[in-house]
């Protein structure tokens, strides 16, 4: 008897736990289901990738910092998908607060992931009625966002961070990687409450912050004179470049016509968020002249002096080639005439004195068949392939800056060469981090070429087409250029030159001791030549330096 009592309470224990086992699994699995499928979905860990706090822009402005590209926090909504019961319902109001595409919102919620983003930068109308919608699977998230708080102001030396959270154009572009932090996926954990628990590295990382060499009162100067020409001249684009031609630092970069990278995502044209300057290439016609004459004067096959009979057209292979308006220049004509008057047979003239072989070392020389290396994202060069198959007409118009490509900032490196002594430097932007791409010494012409190259350059601007440029007590040198822009640059196909001009004027002040080097370029303004656009613009800028800088007078 008492062996049977035992084996019955032994099964009655027996059929109690699992009667208890069988009634928990009910309450878990069937009556508490969905409770107990959110707690493990909570505690799975997401990979959530968030914009890191990007290192700042600034340039010096006076005693302060002027903020160029700065952070702060927005708001962004994302999704849980699984979380969505109704996704027509979800899909339709999403539409409505935030005005987007129906088919990508059904696509997104479709998609294997834990957390879809759908929308950055929330205006506060937008958060407020998600906050009212209160729809099932969709919660809003504070981020970083970026910030250029003056606009257009130097926007394609800024550049803009995009939707993917990486720089484009410009420093954000060239700095992305030192600018943003080393993680921008952030580990977080899914509460029951719906909202994300950030476990955030930004705080423990410091920020890569750069500090431009831009002036910025020159800067504003330079951006209001284009403002202005583009009213009286109405050209396409425009571009001012201020250097330091003993550094290589930049101190101004303005283009016209600019953008605001604070709605970069608006504009229709992406051609406006590229640089001129440094990712367009031109044809720079008589400017480049003095790079002609810097070959022949170094290697000593002509000096300032050097005459010869003007002929009015010279004819290679059938090609004739012309003065300006097809003048001819009576008597002997000097090498400095030749850069008064701009005088195409001149050029050739002079490059015919040093040879093929030693122009064309001396236009590698100056560094125009490699990039400048200036800090900026996206810069281009040309091999000049044409040039270099060493046909005769090829050389003799590259001689007078036609059929040769570069860029502004190729001719401000080459210029800057002439005006220091010789030494070839390369231009930066960032003035905080370590520059050692101008340590040593890199002459590529002597300083007794780079003196007569000067003294040229300052009577082209006292008897020559560029008398505007002149600042009263000041030697000023410098060179106009008005070159045909090709068929081809205007994405025409079609051989030969079309009636438009690319008008440009390079100078530096003082001339023989000089403090800048100023470029200014125009892309089809209306009127003739660079006398009458470019060098009224150096002139102006010029003596406002001067002024600004108070820099004390050459002569009473």
């Amino acid at each position: 008897m008492m062996r049977e009592w035992r084996k019955n309470l032994i099964l009655i224990l027996f059929i109690l736990f699992g009667a208890t086992i069988s009634g928990r699994l009910i309450f878990v699995q069937i009556l508490n289901h969905q409770l107990y499928k959110a707690q493990a979905q909570g505690q799975q860990n997401l990979l959530v990738e968030i914009q890191g706090r990007r290192g700042e822009i600034f340039l010096k402005s006076g005693g302060s910092l002027l903020p160029l590209a700065i952070n702060k926090t927005g708001w962004f909504c994302y999704l849980y998908p699984k979380e969505i019961k109704n996704k027509e319902e979800t899909v339709r109001k999403l539409v409505e607060i935030l005005n987007l595409k129906e088919e990508e919102l059904f696509q997104k919620i479709d998609e294997e992931k834990a957390f879809v983003k759908i929308k950055s930068k929330l205006s506060d109308s937008e958060i407020a009625n998600l906050k009212k919608a209160n729809l099932i699977g969709v919660y809003l998230r504070e981020e970083n966002l970026r910030y250029y708080p003056q606009d257009y102001f130097l926007s394609q030396v800024i550049g803009f961070v995009g939707g993917e959270g990486k720089g484009q154009y410009g420093l954000e572009g060239f700095y992305d990687e030192t600018l943003r932090t080393d993680s921008e996926f952030i580990e977080g954990k899914r509460g029951l409450g719906g909202s994300l628990i950030f476990f955030s590295p930004f705080q423990k990382q410091e920020k890569n912050d750069l500090i431009l060499t831009i002036d910025s009162d020159i800067q504003f100067k330079a951006e209001r004179l284009l403002t202005e020409a583009k009213e009286k001249l109405n050209f396409e684009r425009g571009q001012i470049i201020v250097a330091d031609p003993w550094t290589g630092k930049i101190l101004t970069l303005a283009n016209l016509p600019s953008f605001n990278p604070n709605f970069y995502s608006g504009e229709k044209e992406l051609k406006v968020f590229k640089n001129p300057t440094v990712q367009e290439l031109f044809e720079p016609g008589s400017v480049f002249k003095p790079i002609t004459m810097a070959a022949a004067l170094d290697q000593e096959k002509i000096t300032p002096q050097t005459t010869y009979e003007d002929p009015g057209i010279i004819k290679i292979g059938g090609w004739p080639i012309y003065n300006y308006e097809k003048r001819k220049y009576p008597g002997q004509i000097s090498m400095i005439e030749v850069l008064e008057k701009s005088i195409n047979t001149g050029a050739v003239f002079a490059e015919r004195q040093a040879g093929h072989d030693l122009f064309l070392e001396y236009i590698e020389k100056f560094g125009f068949f490699e990039k400048t290396g200036i800090d900026l994202q996206g810069e281009v060069f040309s091999q000049n392939i044409e040039l270099k198959k060493g046909y005769e007409i090829n050389f003799a118009t590259a001689s007078f800056g036609q059929g040769i490509a570069i860029t502004p900032i190729q001719l401000v490196r080459a210029f800057s060469a002439i005006a220091n002594g010789g030494k070839l430097v390369n231009p930066y932007i960032v003035e905080n981090l370590p520059n050692k791409i101008n340590e040593g010494e890199n002459f590529v012409i002597s300083r007794k070429t780079s003196s007569q190259l000067t003294t040229m350059l300052v009577s082209v601007v006292e008897k020559g087409f560029a008398k505007s440029a002149q600042v009263p007590g000041y030697y000023v040198a410098g060179k106009t250029g008005t070159a045909q822009i090709p068929w081809s640059a205007l994405e025409i196909e079609k051989k030969g030159y079309s009636n438009k001009t690319i008008q440009t004027f390079v100078g530096f002040a003082p001339a023989f001791d000089p403090k800048f080097l100023i470029l200014i370029k125009l892309d089809n303004p209306k009127t003739k030549t660079a006398e009458y656009s470019t060098v009224p613009m150096f002139g102006e800028l010029a003596k406002y330096i001067i002024n600004l800088w108070q820099i004390p007078p050459d002569y009473e």
